[in-house]
């Protein structure tokens, strides 16, 4: 568990020492911040004492955001070489990766805590369902982690950032949008398969209060195959050198 915890704050350190980290962190306050008080929809409009607003927004902002933070774990290793200089210390392949892994939804369960006064704000502006709410930070905590491992991935295969970020969105505008969609424009089994490939599906029922075994093992699994395949990756590497 040390190298693991060893190699999550070298890696969450580097996000703060570019400077990438602070802008993820200012623009997601800013941004869910300006739709969920400001802009069209927000609270005062609807004039509900809620934080499906901000839920909404934060999914989509998380939907961009998250290929960007993970676009560099391994491709700018590949790049640079240190890769290899990293796997000849005592560590094992799945160390590294759970470690770059936690480096990253480490920063965005710190951009989700920066949002908390908007809670304790709506809950001043009249009744919360306190436990909606809860669910629904649950459901983008999970919806996060899910989309870290996918990215992680994506960045294990390549050795350029902008290749990790698109290959990130591509597989991520499949889970959610495209399942989404060719769920609704077929018919039986077929619809039932691409709805529950759907992230929107699972995020969407968990947002609303609903914790099912289903949703549940969707996320787990969909983070455990981006991690086992992104250890797959690194373990191949090792074995062709």
């Amino acid at each position: 568990m040390k190298p693991i915890w060893i190699i999550a704050k070298r890696e969450l350190k580097s996000f703060f020492d570019s400077l990438i980290a602070y802008i993820m962190l200012i623009a997601f306050v800013g941004f869910t911040g300006f739709f969920t008080w400001i802009y069209g929809s927000d609270i005062f409009f609807i004039g509900q004492a809620s934080l499906q607003v901000f839920f909404e927004i934060s999914y989509w902002t998380l939907f961009f955001f998250i290929p960007a933070l993970t676009m560099r774990l391994l491709a700018e290793e590949n790049r640079v070489g240190t890769i290899e200089l990293l796997l000849t210390k005592p560590v094992t392949d799945w160390q590294v990766v759970v470690g770059k892994y936690l480096s990253t939804l480490i920063l965005i369960v710190i951009a989700l805590a920066l949002t908390i006064p908007y809670y304790i704000t709506v809950t001043n502006l009249g009744n919360v369902d306190h436990g909606a709410v809860l669910t629904g930070y649950f459901g983008l905590l999970l919806m996060s982690a899910a989309y870290i491992s996918i990215g992680l991935f994506a960045s294990s295969i390549t050795n350029n950032q902008l290749v990790a970020f698109l290959i990130t969105l591509f597989i991520g505008i499949f889970f959610h949008i495209i399942s989404n969609v060719i769920s609704q424009s077929v018919s039986g089994w077929s619809s039932q398969l691409f709805n529950y490939l759907s992230i929107q599906t699972h995020f969407n029922s968990i947002a609303r209060g609903v914790i099912d075994t289903r949703n549940l093992v969707y996320f787990a699994s969909l983070i455990f195959l981006g991690l086992i395949g992104t250890e797959a990756v690194l373990t191949r590497r090792n074995l062709s050198e």
